[in-house]
């Protein structure tokens, strides 16, 4: 029996406007419940490659399929729903909202997508209780949740972004660049962490870094400058 990938790519071919080809990948498949660490130096295309997954951009040719969708055959504003529904995203910069509250950040995703508060409420009987079982596991305590996010600290903000990444049962968890700001223990909690509740939620996790030493810990490690074609011609 085959299984459908989370994300397939296929003959994919993008470029910057008046700029040389960025991305050309031949084929790439991201499984169910894998995790997939994925590395290549600064102006490797990762970026690129995290909104054209999103949907934000659009490929010149190719395809581009989450979860058995066709993301160049829908309009943006379906795009934008599909992403809502299917995608949690840790950031960076987390991109936490600093004037609400650590639930009100977590609770987010489910003010854009349905789906993924059915899913919540499915789980735990309602979001809110969703979104306080995730920070639980995620080691933030009781008494910051009410607390605005822009006053935690990093490692607390982090965790943050993760519960709201999660929330919902996404199938698919994108982390770019989520462990850059911690030191050596804080990144192995965190990871541990983010490894067991996307395990639980059933997802898929891509993880994009430039720390080499954390690709141990995942199922497959891929070179970006490798798997993409145009890098390679430059190279010759």
């Amino acid at each position: 029996m085959t299984t459908t990938p989370i994300i397939e790519l296929q003959d994919l071919r993008f470029a910057w406007p008046k700029q040389a080809t960025l991305l050309d990948i031949e084929s790439f498949r991201l499984e169910p419940g894998q995790r997939l660490f994925l590395k290549g130096p600064s102006g490797s295309g990762k970026t690129t490659l995290l909104g054209l997954l999103g949907g934000v951009q659009l490929a010149q040719s190719g395809s581009i399929r989450l979860l058995g969708q066709d993301l160049s055959q829908l309009s943006a504003s379906a795009r934008d729903r599909f992403r809502a529904d299917h995608s949690g995203f840790i950031f960076q910069q987390f991109n936490l909202l600093p004037f609400l509250s650590v639930l009100d950040n977590v609770l987010l995703p489910c003010q854009f997508s349905k789906h993924r508060t059915q899913q919540a409420i499915q789980r735990h009987g309602s979001i809110r209780a969703a979104a306080q079982a995730l920070l639980d596991h995620l080691g933030l305590p009781v008494q910051l949740q009410q607390q605005l996010a822009g006053e935690l600290s990093i490692g607390q903000q982090q965790r943050v972004a993760a519960a709201r990444a999660l929330i919902g049962q996404p199938k698919l968890v994108i982390a770019d660049e989520p462990t850059s700001a911690l030191d050596a223990d804080s990144r192995e909690a965190f990871l541990q962490l983010l490894f067991a509740e996307c395990k639980a939620a059933g997802a898929s996790l891509l993880f994009v870094s430039h720390d080499q030493a954390l690709a141990k810990r995942f199922d497959r490690s891929i070179d970006l400058s490798q798997l993409n074609r145009a890098i390679r011609t430059q190279e010759l």
